[in-house]
């Protein structure tokens, strides 16, 4: 039996109001950014370094404990910043990193990416964060376009680069331990940082094809921060505790996304360093029954992840023999939640009161834009949310115009959360980053009573297992297959992984290709989430408008072809 939910002491706006406004704790000022006004936290963090700095007081002289793998492996706040300084010196001194320069991650999560991490960021320096997914041809691609002064990997992804990699190696499990114990006894750095320095670049499919890397600075990372205490704060408010129930124990959350993501770096690495909540980190591929097991050992109070994630946790065939009853929450993004995963979530934990979370956002605005929360939910299960403090939302037209509510159109976002472009591609930031500061996030939906509701996904985009798939690239590579006459990439529903990829193919006259063949084909430069699971060999042409684009709604048999040839 689900349990049944309290009532709120307070609305919403009434909490936003009292936590941001003069003398609150989140108090918000207008700041110039980018030659645009955005509101943001008074009080905020200067850099990601001042964050790492105070998380020695965690614990009161930073004895909590801020991670620990699913190997043992652990390390308190204290700990990760002596860790961070000594790395930081042999950066410096063995590699000349400085303010400014580049510096690739590659790497599964491990305690060595999360220590590279903050030693990076610490000399005003640049992580670039390479999605450890990637084949040597997108690895190759993301070190030519950020060009680092040093790449470190771990040896698995290592063994992908064949021949010089053209950049300085460091190889965790080989030469790493050594540059992290440069200087023990170091402190950190005093490199100035700005806070609309770059922090980290995450990278990002664009229109071409080609991984786009979105910079993330200093400010964008504070201003998620202020957002994700807001409504921590919000929640605590409106529903406050019962003086008579029992003490709750120190929360914990666990840890499935890959560091190379905002939902494993934002939300989990970084967050943690700032609240001081414990972070248990899995590694390796993703095991729902492991989730389980250290849920049970940990005593895990909150899950988040993807929506196949959270899918795949709560319908294990053993999910009810391990504990869950330390768990209270669960949330998470990647793609929207369908009702029928809510309802899902309540069922698997009736003992939380308010189990469910989620929010919208993207890469390019620090992955959180809107929040709703479980009662809200409850009345709009088709709902993401409405703007979170600080963050403006809006619908425009093609043209930028403003569009009234209940119209559906571009979803725009704009706040200190924003980033300022991609690295190296002008043209790109200008199609996205919009006048006025607007970013536009490429989703269409409409906004009703200040929740916004998403009419689709990006044009064109994949969304598998909360990786974002864009078709072109895939496109592109059969493309050059001999046989390929004609070709477009589709996402078709999947129950768990949200969506799969789908190609549908032309061959030449007189051609014989068969898929496992063409799919051997993309794999070679692509890397396996990208490959088709699903195929279709036409034997007559596509069908197109007037202007030679494909009429996909009409490939996937969603829509007539209402254009006649001439």
């Amino acid at each position: 039996m689900i349990r049944d939910m309290a009532e709120p002491t307070m609305s919403i706006a009434d909490v936003d109001a009292m936590l941001t406004g003069e003398g609150g704790f989140f108090e918000t000022v207008p700041v110039i950014v980018n030659g645009v006004e955005v509101t943001t936290a008074k009080n905020r963090a200067p850099h990601l370094r001042a964050l790492l700095q105070n998380s020695a007081n965690h614990g009161g002289d930073g004895s909590a404990r801020y991670y620990v793998f699913d190997d043992g492996t652990e390390a308190t706040f204290a700990e990760n910043i002596a860790t961070a300084a000594s790395l930081a010196a042999g950066l410096a001194e063995r590699y000349d990193i400085g303010h400014g320069d580049r510096v690739a991650i590659l790497a599964a999560n491990t305690p060595e990416w999360i220590q590279s991490f903050w030693a990076i960021t610490s000399l005003g320096a640049i992580a670039v964060a390479m999605n450890g997914w990637w084949t040597e041809d997108e690895i190759r691609h993301g070190l030519e376009l950020t060009t680092p002064k040093l790449l470190l990997a771990d040896a698995k992804r290592a063994e992908r680069i064949t021949g010089d990699p053209g950049v300085p190696l460091v190889v965790f499990e080989e030469d790493f331990a050594e540059l992290r114990d440069h200087a023990p006894g170091a402190d950190l750095p005093v490199t100035p940082i700005d806070e609309d320095d770059a922090a980290t670049i995450l990278f990002t499919s664009g229109t071409t094809g080609r991984p786009k890397g979105a910079i993330i600075t200093h400010r964008n990372f504070n201003a998620y921060l202020t957002c994700a205490f807001i409504l921590g704060a919000r929640d605590a408010f409106r529903f406050p505790a019962d003086p008579d129930d029992p003490p709750k124990p120190p929360m914990l959350s666990l840890a499935a996304s890959p560091l190379f993501h905002i939902s494993g770096l934002h939300s989990c690495c970084v967050t943690a360093v700032a609240s001081g909540m414990g972070h248990v980190w899995t590694t390796g591929r993703f095991d729902p029954e492991k989730v389980l097991q250290l849920t049970e050992t940990y005593k895990i109070t909150r899950l988040s992840g993807v929506t196949t994630q959270v899918w795949r946790i709560i319908e294990h065939p053993k999910f009810h023999e391990y504990d869950t009853s330390s768990v209270t929450a669960i949330g998470g993004g990647g793609s929207v939640w369908s009702p029928e995963l809510l309802r899902a979530c309540r069922e698997a934990l009736p003992h939380a009161e308010r189990p469910v979370g989620v929010g919208y956002g993207l890469t390019e605005c620090s992955g959180l834009a809107t929040s709703a929360s479980d009662d809200v939910l409850r009345e709009h299960p088709e709902s993401v949310g409405a703007a979170i403090p600080t963050c403006d939302l809006a619908i425009h037209d093609d043209d930028d115009n403003p569009l009234p509510d209940g119209e559906i159109g571009n979803v725009m976002l704009r706040g200190p959360m924003v980033t300022p472009g991609y690295w190296d591609n002008p043209e790109a930031t200008a199609d996205t980053i919009r006048p006025g500061g607007w970013l536009r996030t490429g989703d269409f939906g409409r906004i009703e009573n200040g929740l916004l509701f998403l009419a689709s996904r990006r044009t064109d985009l994949i969304i598998r297992g909360g990786e974002n798939i864009y078709p072109v690239e895939i496109e592109n590579r059969l493309d050059e297959h001999p046989a390929v006459r004609e070709v477009v990439v589709l996402g078709v529903d999947h129950r768990e992984l949200g969506q799969e990829v789908k190609a549908y193919v032309v061959p030449f006259d007189d051609t014989v290709v068969t898929t496992d063949e063409l799919a051997a084909f993309v794999g070679e430069t692509l890397a396996p989430h990208k490959v088709p699971a699903h195929w279709e060999i036409r034997t007559e042409p596509l069908p197109r408008n007037a202007t030679g684009k494909i009429l996909k709604q009409v490939v996937a048999g969603n829509a007539e072809n209402t254009f006649i040839e001439e």
